[in-house]
């Protein structure tokens, strides 16, 4: 037995220093292999990509992705301020003016979002009450034609029938991020644009000329608003009801607060605009490197030749989903809501386009002339 037993250990023992050897070897060689990969994106994506799990997948795929975030609509002038390899805003128009900007056209659609209006319960109970929402089996959907009514003939609050709960002399308004900087802001014009052109999108200037004043004061009335979509949403989570009755945000924002326990409490709901409109998080690549990433997140099936890489792309995949993203695998994201029992509109149909970059950014400057 001890004849036996003795080379046996001793081979044991051989094989796990060599696959201890190999194991170092190949990790020394990923690392070898990293390359970086430098990009600016939108502020509500810095969760995602500081995430040790996406990190850890993005190192799988030989990448170390550092980024830095502006607001959507200053990424492209931000850009020509070093060196990078993408950037990645939130909405089709931040990535329009990026590609015309620097002449370029490889860009990928890796994720999306619907426009919401973060609320609570008493708030979408009183504007039930006066037709603004309708509750559509436990989703509220927000009527825009009829908010764009009261906020025109300057209704307030303290207007409203049976509101014994927000009772305050304020414009019926709601709060977004600042429209010269901020996608979500953009979205939000697009979307009350639609409305306000008899529901159809608006193309030209001179579609562009009698809206324009009832688009710049849903802006200009609110007084501050914040550069990038965290801010007022941080503002409903801390600062409540009182300084947050009605706050246009990203879907996904509110989705991953929610199964991270960051502050979403019962009372606190989502209304889906009537018209909405989807943010698609688009990825507009500057060089070969930027390219690689953009291919990795969108799960490009030429991806499969490398069973690590591909691995990688599935899990980034399954990731963007748990950050409260959409995307292709829908069966991935129907298992995710009902894991966390969220309370999410599964099919929404009136879902509209935003305008055409030069249409967008139009209304905008109008705006940012008033400011």
């Amino acid at each position: 037995m001890k004849k036996i037993l003795g080379p046996t250990l001793l081979l044991v023992l051989v094989l796990g220093v060599v696959g201890a050897i190999f194991v170092s070897a190949r990790n020394q060689l990923t690392q070898r292999n990293i390359v970086t990969v430098r990009g600016l994106i939108g502020s509500e994506k810095r969760d995602f990509f500081q995430d040790p799990q996406v990190i850890a997948a993005f190192h799988k795929a030989g990448l170390d992705v550092q980024i830095e975030t502006a607001g959507s609509r200053l990424i492209a002038t931000r850009l020509a301020a070093g060196e990078y390899d993408f950037g990645f805003p939130a909405g089709i128009p931040g990535a329009e003016k990026i590609r015309d900007t620097y002449n370029v056209n490889n860009s990928y659609e890796i994720f999306f979002t619907p426009m919401v209006i973060a609320s609570w319960q008493p708030i979408a109970e009183v504007l039930m009450t006066n037709g603004v929402v309708v509750d559509q089996g436990g989703i509220f959907m927000f009527d825009m034609q009829q908010f764009l009514d009261l906020f025109a003939r300057e209704v307030r609050w303290s207007d409203l029938q049976a509101n014994t709960v927000y009772n305050v002399n304020k414009t019926i308004m709601i709060s977004s991020t600042d429209v010269r900087t901020s996608n979500s802001a953009a979205m939000y014009l697009s979307l009350a644009s639609y409305v306000a052109n008899n529901n159809n999108i608006v193309q030209n200037e001179r579609q562009i000329d009698p809206i324009m004043p009832l688009m710049t004061d849903l802006f200009l009335k609110q007084g501050f608003q914040a550069g990038s979509s965290a801010g007022p949403f941080q503002d409903y989570l801390t600062m409540g009801m009182g300084k947050a009755p009605l706050v246009m945000i990203y879907e996904s924002q509110f989705i991953y607060q929610q199964v991270t326990g960051g502050g979403i409490r019962p009372e606190m709901v989502l209304l889906y605009p009537d018209p909405t409109l989807y943010t698609w998080h688009v990825l507009v690549s500057l060089t070969e490197r930027g390219d690689r990433l953009g291919k990795l997140l969108r799960k490009d099936p030429d991806l499969q030749q490398d069973a690590q890489v591909w691995a990688a792309a599935n899990e980034l995949e399954r990731l963007a989903i748990e950050h409260g993203y959409r995307n292709t695998n829908i069966d991935y994201f129907q298992q995710f809501v009902r894991q966390h029992n969220l309370n999410l509109a599964d099919n929404l149909v009136n879902v509209v386009n935003p305008p055409g970059f030069e249409v967008i950014e139009e209304m905008i400057t109008r705006i940012e002339q008033q400011y």
